[in-house]
């Protein structure tokens, strides 16, 4: 059995606020154990104990009866949580109203700002006051197109603390894109800045902009903040007014609007890259109770710590991020690419705000040791203590790479969820040892389990990650589906009563999680299923590849592994770097696994978030349409996949 990279010391342990909450419910005689796996043994066989322990512990604020905090157990989806109870979401974000640091805003440029907890309340109580004029009631929605400053919490506070629903999409998103999001679900209002920097390019929103407005004719107002100009030209827009303007000066007050448990919050979208974006609808009661464990538990987050993670506000890691404020932490916002300044802002920012959990990509990760970077060299990071990885599998090398060259006693927690739950079905333990390439832990509340294909549990073989027990933050539906046909189908079709999140993972003898791709990119050569992530690994190890993207092609009766490549700048791919890349994929896993085909391309297509889009080069290798390239940041890539000789039969 490997030895763990990293251990958490006893002081560590002692102080984790896990470690309390645990010695706090054990007092009290619940049966919760001396060690992490009796802790989250009880809290899944107890959930109405569990989630009411973290009510408690996270100092909701709310009205009515906790008990009971769960009917209709035995119906998954259709369990209700606390359903005696309401809260406001934006009340319990804005609990903390002192001068403390509520929000740092970066932009690649250089741009720096600073905000308190009682001046985002007195923001938010301005905005509140005058979306609240404009007509702006329970249930009506609110959109997003915003860059990640702080007039985008600003306006999701506002938003919700009224009771209507919050959604956003990066600036970056093309018009279809934006038409297939918030065209579903009719705005009220539409908030948008005239534009972003980007890898050092200054992107105007304006004209994007305008023909939003002039296609949703729900839009009563779009609130422009201005970010490139001082007093940009709105004449092209109706009903545009600025963010400035647009504030209710004398309002100081906020008159939160209390709603059932289950009142809906956010609406995040699928990536769409198989047709219309699904649009998922998230309680508040779920969202704030899933967020505040992740962030006081599993991230051991609290009023002195400095929480970032890069996201952009299409990506629900942004929505992650800034539940940190209901726990007090300094928030830390950054817009742009990245890679700015060869990939050393970030680290700077680390240094320069003091960051102690910095969230981040396992392509980040890889990005940096690809380029050389050895952060331990060049930075203090003497606050930073927790590094989280998601949006792909982190590789064994990375793993590596982070205690080697980034910082030696530090938590690195890889963690998998999912805008589906808005969080995470395994993720980190600041109690636990870090093992390479394992993911620490089953989340708290959260009955994960890999089944096999006769739908059976095992341990320390590969299968479909479900969960057996409904949990808060499942989504409350999707929007425009009355009868939860396509809520159903999304997740439950395959286990009654199960979610099946469709990732393809395994548990070890740790109890950690190893994730191998998502169930449909799973390749089948000779019929044995391979995550793709397996591949991968190996491929990342060949310095001449900086990335690559692997996919099943049928052939004849079979199917075989085909994989494309970028390789470093002024690089060709010839026989003997193949070779090697075959050499490397067949001594470090099976021969099933080595590509038939290996091919250089010049990019790979991505979504807006990140994720490569695996279906996608798929679909297009096989002469099949890919129904939304306004999902991909950059689809004129999937043009480099398409008629290639070396994959004609």
């Amino acid at each position: 059995m490997n030895q763990p990279l990293w251990t958490p010391s006893e002081e560590r342990i002692a102080k984790a606020h896990l470690t309390r909450f645990q010695s706090a419910l054990r007092e009290r005689g619940l049966p919760v154990g001396n060690d992490y796996a009796g802790l989250h043994h009880w809290s899944v066989a107890d959930p109405a104990a569990f989630w009411t322990a973290i009510w408690q512990d996270g100092d909701v604020i709310g009205e009515g009866e906790l008990s009971p905090a769960l009917v209709d157990a035995q119906r998954f989806p259709g369990a209700r949580w606390f359903p005696h109870t309401r809260i406001n979401f934006a009340e319990n974000l804005l609990r903390f109203r002192d001068e403390r640091t509520a929000l740092v805003s970066l932009l690649e440029n250089g741009e720096r700002r600073e905000l308190s907890y009682a001046g985002l309340y007195a923001q938010v109580a301005r905005l509140a006051s005058a979306l609240r004029a404009q007509g702006v009631v329970a249930g009506d929605r609110v959109a997003g197109f915003m860059p990640n400053i702080e007039e985008t919490v600003v306006a999701m506070l506002a938003t919700t603390s009224l009771g209507a629903l919050w959604s956003s999409c990066s600036p970056d998103f093309g018009i279809n894109g934006v038409m297939d999001r918030f065209g579903q679900i009719e705005p009220k209002v539409l908030f948008a800045a005239d534009g972003y920097h980007y890898n050092g390019k200054r992107c105007d929103s304006l004209q994007r902009l305008a023909e939003i407005r002039r296609q949703i004719s729900s839009i009563e107002a779009v609130v422009v903040v201005p970010l490139l100009e001082q007093s940009p030209d709105l004449d092209g827009i109706d009903n545009a007014v600025l963010f400035p303007d647009y504030l209710d000066a004398s309002a100081t007050r906020i008159d939160f609007q209390r709603l059932p448990f289950d009142h809906p919050l956010y609406i995040m979208y699928s990536s769409g890259t198989t047709g219309v974006p699904k649009c998922i609808v998230h309680g508040a009661g779920g969202t704030l109770l899933q967020h505040i464990k992740e962030h006081r538990l599993h991230v051991d987050l609290d009023r002195d710590d400095v929480l970032f993670y890069f996201t952009t506000c299409g990506w629900m890691m942004w929505n992650w991020l800034v539940s940190g404020l209901a726990t007090g932490a300094t928030v830390v916002l950054y817009d742009g690419s990245p890679f700015a300044s060869e990939g050393s802002l970030l680290l700077d920012a680390i240094d320069n705000e003091g960051i102690s959990v910095f969230g981040t990509s396992a392509k980040f990760i890889a990005a940096l040791e690809k380029a050389g970077h050895r952060p331990a060299l060049s930075h203090r990071l003497d606050t930073l203590r927790t590094i989280l990885s998601t949006g792909s599998p982190l590789s064994h090398e990375s793993f590596e790479y982070v205690y080697r060259d980034f910082k030696a006693d530090v938590c690195l927690s890889s963690i998998s969820g999912g805008t589906d739950i808005l969080s995470c079905f395994v993720g980190g333990c600041p109690v636990l040892p870090v093992y390479v390439g394992e993911i620490q832990a089953a989340g708290l509340g959260m009955s994960v389990e890999i089944w096999d294909e006769s739908g059976e549990p095992v341990i320390g073989e590969k299968g479909e990650l479900v969960c057996t027990r409904p949990f808060p933050c499942a989504p409350v539906g999707f929007w425009n589906d009355a009868d939860g046909s396509k809520y159903h189908a999304a997740y439950f079709d395959s286990y009654p009563n199960v979610w099946a999140h469709g990732d393809y993972g395994e548990i070890t003898g740790h109890g950690g999680f190893i994730i191998h791709g998502r169930s449909d990119a799973v390749l089948n050569p000779g019929g044995v299923r391979i995550g793709t992530s397996e591949i991968y690994r190996q491929v990342e190890r060949v310095e001449e590849v900086v990335e690559s993207i692997v996919i099943g092609q049928d052939w004849g009766d079979d199917v075989r592994v085909v994989l494309f490549v970028v390789l470093r700048e002024g690089l060709d791919l010839d026989d003997a770097l193949r070779e090697r890349i075959r050499q490397s994929i067949r001594e470090n896993t099976t021969p099933r696994h080595v590509p038939a085909v290996i091919i250089q391309v010049d990019d790979i297509p991505r979504t807006i978030s990140g994720k490569i889009v695996e279906l996608a080069v798929r679909n297009v290798v096989h002469g099949q349409p890919v129904k939304n390239t306004d999902a991909l940041a950059n689809p004129q890539a999937l043009e480099l996949y398409r008629d290639l000789p070396e994959l004609q039969a």
